[in-house]
């Protein structure tokens, strides 16, 4: 159970409503019995079979027959006053108030623990959101994408509905029952305790029933999971799929992980629908035995009165709705433990690449950037083996070499998105791993080869990177890119939204506003990952002049596909299988008659 104390940690910041929950559910559940127990002497006038008492009883210390005593004493003279109707209508004014008292105070205890339940839903998810942020992405290449998802909406939501639905319940039920009880056993202990022998049989029969509900819930919410990653895989290359008229393959996949979830859900939704029936049946069952052994009481052995009786059948059914409501509680919580468990294993995973204690604060960039003998693999294989490079301050250095010669895994290390497994990364001679994660950042700008925009307006996606930009450094990062000349002619201009991924865009215009987001953002260092691969030849030089423009002045490593791009590169690093294989100018490079020249040489057939 120590998953109820780690998703219970969330309800600190409400506990004010937990107490005021508890504080109405205790009157609720007082009133709840009063009203019940006001049956009696309604009753009692109903068969005139109290005891005539015309002098008022004196307290001897048995409470019980001190207040049937006063209750006759009553009845006698106020029906001798005012008369027997009247008498009948003062008990059912009773009733009346103390339910209208009962349901007043039930909602005001629902009232305040929704704010409760949903305050916890919320900072859970919003606790969930920041460990996403936070773990590297090394984390999402493990996972589905749509699992993930389906954890911080579906599995939260069922924490939600089953789990913490709980919290209503867990003052509120036990109460009446506790209340109801303690009714029961005061107008007749015998009668009680013959109920007493078959609630332990009740208990066994519904936990047995309840035994697979975690692992049926576990089945389904992973199998949710997996259709939700086909969903999110199919939604982004829906292009591709149309193209190869690969539909039928993809329906086919997605409805065998739907069949699967049909069948898992009705296991679940099946078992638990069990629980009420279950514990009605079981709670009738004891009505018919409390029937035949009270009746006994009332008719042969004249122990019991009949409106106590009565009186004593309501009291035991007002106990069926908060049973049965128990019973459902306990699957709702091995359902809600399921979720509980996804949830709790992504907030519990350490990040890998999390900053150390008293990391520092790196305010500027002074002198170069160093890879000193670092080797770095991504699963078994090395992507880079014993790498060593320097980058200077104000220099462009240029990375070249086929697919898989690890270019842009040397990106992927300088900005600590991974961790190297050999050797360190150092910035002014101070190894990476030693500043913080922002600040590192912070010092870097990162044009990618996927030009990644944001369904938002193209300012909110320029100022992504300096969040108190004005309009007027917007427009002048926009006109440094090569933008400016397609934004200023869009109808909303700055507040044009470019669609989901920047659709509404094209890919010359994209990469465009990608580096305009670098720009305003004006780091010291410039990361570009080939950041030009995707274009067609107006947009690459286009998109090349920005690029010019932004690293002047500027440390800047360079990933380049198209080798013409790098041309007037401080250094051009040739890369192949993680190793360099020469470095140099474009010139020295061209006198050397290597691999670099052969790669010109392919690029301009």
């Amino acid at each position: 159970m120590n998953y109820i104390k780690k998703i219970l940690r969330f309800a600190i910041p409400y506990k004010k409503y937990a107490y005021l929950n508890i504080f109405f559910n205790v009157l609720y559940a007082l009133f709840s019995t009063l009203g019940m127990v006001a049956l009696i002497p309604m009753l009692t006038v109903l068969f005139d079979e109290g005891e005539k008492l015309t002098e008022k009883p004196i307290f001897d210390g048995n409470i019980k027959d001190y207040l049937e005593n006063y209750l006759n004493y009553f009845i006698t003279t106020t029906s001798e006053s005012e008369g027997e109707i009247n008498t009948l209508m003062y008990m059912i004014i009773l009733i009346v108030v103390l339910f209208f008292f009962r349901n007043i105070f039930g909602y005001l205890a629902m009232y305040f623990i929704t704010f409760l339940r949903n305050g916890i839903l919320k900072d859970v998810r919003n606790e969930l959101y920041d460990k996403i942020m936070e773990l590297p992405i090394s984390f999402y290449s493990e996972k589905r994408k749509g699992d993930v998802i389906a954890r911080t909406s579906a599995d939260v939501g069922e924490i939600q509905n089953s789990f913490l639905s709980v919290l209503e319940l867990v003052v509120k039920e036990p109460l009446t029952i506790l209340f109801t009880i303690g009714a029961m056993f005061f107008i007749s202990p015998k009668l009680t305790l013959f109920v007493f022998i078959f609630i332990p049989v009740s208990g066994f029969i519904i936990s047995a029933v309840g035994k697979k509900l975690k692992k049926h819930s576990e089945n389904t919410q992973k199998e949710q999971g997996i259709f939700l990653s086909h969903l999110e895989e199919t939604l982004g290359g829906l292009r591709v799929i149309k193209g190869f008229n690969g539909e039928s393959y993809f329906g086919d996949r997605f409805k065998e992980s739907t069949y699967r979830f049909f069948s898992f859900s009705n296991k679940l939704l099946n078992r638990q629908n069990l629980a009420s029936p279950i514990s009605e049946f079981l709670g009738i069952v004891i009505i018919a035995v409390l029937l035949w052994y009270g009746g006994n009481m009332v008719l042969v052995e004249n122990t019991l009165k009949a409106s106590a009786f009565i009186a004593y059948i309501g009291l035991s059914w007002q106990i069926l709705t908060p049973a049965k409501a128990i019973s459902k509680a306990s699957y709702s919580v091995k359902r809600g433990n399921a979720a509980a468990d996804r949830v709790l294993e992504i907030l519990e995973t350490e990040s890998p690449i999390a900053d150390v204690p008293n990391a520092k604060v790196k305010e500027g960039f002074n002198s170069e950037i160093t890879l000193r003998n670092i080797s770095f693999k991504y699963d078994e294989t090395y992507v880079l083996k014993d790498f060593t490079l320097t980058v200077p301050k104000g220099k462009t250095v240029a990375l070249v070499g086929q697919s898989g010669s690890g270019k842009s895994t040397i990106a992927n290390l300088v900005t600590r998105f991974y961790d190297v497994n050999e050797g360190s990364i150092e910035v002014d001679g101070e190894n990476i791993k030693t500043l913080t994660k922002h600040s590192l950042r912070g010092l870097m700008g990162l044009v990618t080869q996927d030009s990644i925009l944001f369904n938002e307006t193209i300012r909110n996606n320029v100022k992504l990177g300096k969040q108190d930009a004005t309009d007027e450094e917007v427009i002048a990062a926009l006109k440094i890119a090569n933008a400016w000349e397609f934004v200023k002619d869009l109808p909303l201009v700055l507040d044009h939204n470019v669609g989901d991924s920047g659709g509404k865009l094209s890919g010359g215009q994209k990469q465009r506003l990608s580096i305009a987001r670098a720009v305003l953002k004006n780091p010291p260092i410039m990361i570009l990952d080939e950041a030009t691969s995707a274009l067609d030849t107006e947009s690459e030089r286009l998109v090349q002049v920005a690029l010019e423009n932004m690293m002047k002045n500027r440390t800047s490593i360079v990933i380049a596909h198209r080798l013409s791009t790098i041309q007037n590169a401080d250094v051009i690093v040739v890369m192949q299988k993680g190793e360099i294989v020469e470095q140099g100018t474009h010139e020295e490079l061209i006198s050397n008659n290597m691999v670099y020249t052969k790669l010109v040489q392919m690029q301009s057939i």
